[in-house]
């Protein structure tokens, strides 16, 4: 099998060292050894996030499994699902599959909301929760979270999930400070890690919450989480390979320093930006332009099929849109362990099958 250099929006390549974590074996996930690796996972993840007063979900699931999680555990009666692209989308579609009434602020794709249109749609109604994207893949649109918050901070009832997919760990969120009640992502994207766990920070507001909404579901009851998690355990059988993944992760990420690693994600964002505007357009608004991954115009009418086939050639994999603009932009990976060097070639080899 080949295995190509991943610049699409996740999964991205992952360090040699880590990959080596994943093949350790098994331990039993009721036994003390186990239970430590939690803990310190546990630990390690509030730091990271900046949310010590929030439980840590360790979820062997994907991203949509902790969406659907938040809704279920989270929304009583109506949601307000503010939806700027597919994934946003997403959240709202699964609202209304759960049986939730949900009202829709919609944005233009390549846009984020206003603080004052958050703060309007809310009052609009009687919502108990808004769910929102923080990190569009779809568009590369970054939403802007402490301005937000600000908003959501006058709004005491409203409990605010967010999915940080592809931000968290590429932006800093500062959970607690935010007054974030749920947010979730997935390893696969920033982290750096191959897919499988999905994890997310649940306030004590959140937990509040649940216990007075019905039909939570059983894999993924924030109760029933939290019970297992009081004794360092988790309900279900946990991806142990990928703890051991994430544990080498936070060792790596620690020696970086987390704030160097945003800077990381910001510098590589600038270079990106920098040649798409030379070669080509933004999508998104550049004021709201992520710095985990880009979305580029195709303003040269480029043959997608043609490129994908010539980078794969050169051992890259080249990522092109997704939904409703699938066929009208490209999109450039920035995040995890990758170094503006190895991007550098990156953007050589694709300039060059451009113009071939």
């Amino acid at each position: 099998m080949k295995f190509p250099r991943l610049y699409i929006p996740g999964p991205i390549d992952v360090l040699p060292e880590v990959l080596a974590e994943l093949s350790k074996p098994p331990i039993g996930h009721r036994h003390t050894d186990c239970y430590e690796l939690q803990e310190e996972l546990v630990s390690a993840m509030r730091r990271i996030l900046f949310a010590e007063k929030c439980e840590i979900v360790l979820a062997a699931s994907s991203s949509t499994g902790l969406m659907e999680a938040a809704i279920r555990n989270c929304v009583r009666d109506k949601c307000l699902n503010v939806v700027n692209g597919a994934f946003a989308k997403r959240f709202a579609d699964i609202t209304v599959l759960n049986g939730k009434k949900n009202g829709i602020l919609e944005v233009p794709w390549g846009k984020a909301a206003t603080p004052d249109q958050l703060e309007n749609a809310l009052s609009s109604d009687n919502y108990d929760a808004v769910s929102m994207v923080h990190n569009e893949t779809s568009t590369g649109v970054l939403q802007p979270l402490y301005e937000y918050s600000t908003v959501m901070k006058k709004f005491d009832n409203v409990c605010w999930l967010v999915d940080s997919v592809s931000g968290a760990l590429g932006h800093k969120v500062e959970v607690d400070k935010l007054g974030i009640d749920v947010l979730l992502f997935g390893v696969q994207k920033a982290a750096g890690l191959p897919p499988g766990l999905a994890i997310a920070s649940v306030s004590e507001k959140a937990m509040e919450k649940a216990k007075i909404v019905e039909n939570r579901g059983y894999y993924f009851d924030f109760l029933m989480w939290k019970k297992y998690a009081d004794k360092n355990q988790s309900p279900a059988t946990p991806v142990l390979p990928l703890w051991y993944g994430l544990r080498k992760i936070i060792e790596i990420i620690d020696k970086e320093g987390l704030e160097n690693r945003f800077e990381r994600h910001r510098v590589m964002a600038d270079l990106v930006r920098s040649w798409t505007k030379k070669n080509f357009s933004l999508f998104a608004d550049e004021q709201y332009a992520s710095n985990t991954l880009t979305t580029i115009n195709n303003t040269r009418n480029l043959d997608f099929t043609k490129v994908k086939q010539k980078l794969l050639e050169r051992n890259y994999l080249f990522a092109t849109g997704y939904g409703k603009i699938k066929n009208e932009v490209f999109r450039i990976a920035h995040m995890g362990d990758r170094k503006p060097e190895d991007l550098k070639v990156y953007l050589e080899n694709l300039e060059d099958v451009m113009n071939l």
